[in-house]
């Protein structure tokens, strides 16, 4: 079974924050910008900075070290189907690598987060 470096309670606590903010009422999210992930994480943070839920969730998020972070998104990515559960240590690299300050922004500017963060745990869960 493949460890995860993030206690699955947390995750739980990601994923409740993440179907509570989402279904808020008209949340949409800005369009991807050309100036990347970073630039368009900034404007997911800009424009849902009053939204309670995202000040919690955004909270939890920053709260957690990088490898942790790292994780998490690993698991969305999975629960997305970017990657296999054999793969998980490549998802892993890939978000060591590509990690910036904004992982909170990157992670709730992502339709059906929750599903995925869910999902993710769940292959987890049922891997030998």
């Amino acid at each position: 079974m493949t460890e995860l470096d993030l206690n699955r309670d947390t995750v739980q606590s990601l994923i409740d924050k993440a179907h509570e903010f989402q279904a808020g009422l008209e949340v949409t999210f800005p369009d991807a910008s050309e100036g990347g992930d970073e630039q368009w994480a900034k404007e997911v943070a800009a424009s849902f900075a009053g939204d309670p839920f995202y000040t919690e969730f955004k909270a939890m998020v920053e709260d957690l070290d990088p490898d942790q972070q790292w994780t998490l998104v690993s698991l969305m990515w999975l629960g997305r189907g970017d990657y296999s559960v054999e793969d998980w240590d490549d998802a892993l690299k890939y978000a060591e690598q590509t990690w910036t300050d904004h992982t909170a922004d990157y992670l709730i500017g992502t339709s059906l987060l929750a599903d995925y963060l869910q999902g993710g745990l769940d292959a987890i869960a049922t891997s030998p």
